[in-house]
């Protein structure tokens, strides 16, 4: 028996893995730490310099004999009669104040010590970080409908049970 009539078309399920996102790599950065240290700086070294001491002097005060004394002539009245006489004058003294030097100007040495300071400063405790991280590609299974075979209209032939026989 021959039939003719449009033949379905046939479509079927395809399941096929599709590339969602490729590999690919990924730099990821960690910021360094910081911390803070106190540390002893010199900030002056240490220095020698002379300065000049002045002399030390006293005033000292002493007897000096100023006129050896001794003769001269004068004259004077005795007993009405002038008469010329021998005097006889004592030594003079008279208190002198004579500044002595006790001990010379001089030079003299002076070291001053270095000079330091506490300070703070912020130094790495753990330096920057860079890491590459790889992450694979990701895939995702697809259902799609594929054509298996085209409907047509054509006449074939066509055996059905219990029907009649050519």
């Amino acid at each position: 028996m021959l039939r003719a009539g449009p033949q379905a078309v046939r479509l079927r399920d395809s399941y096929e893995n599709v590339l969602v996102s490729p590999a690919g790599q990924q730099v990821e950065y960690v910021p360094a730490i910081y911390g803070t240290r106190e540390r002893v700086v010199q900030i002056a070294p240490a220095r020698v310099s002379y300065e000049i001491v002045p002399a030390i002097s006293r005033t000292i005060y002493r007897m000096v004999k100023v006129d050896d004394g001794g003769d001269s002539w004068g004259w004077r009245v005795i007993n009405g009669r002038k008469v010329l006489c021998k005097i006889r004058h004592k030594a003079r003294y008279e208190r002198v104040a004579e500044t002595v030097m006790v001990q010379p100007e001089r030079q003299r040495r002076v070291v001053s010590p270095a000079e330091y300071e506490s300070v703070a400063e912020e130094v790495p405790v753990q330096p920057e970080q860079r890491r590459i991280v790889n992450f694979p590609a990701s895939y995702q299974t697809v259902a799609r409908r594929v054509l298996v075979r085209e409907g047509s209209s054509r006449w074939r032939q066509v055996r059905i049970p219990r029907h009649c026989r050519f």
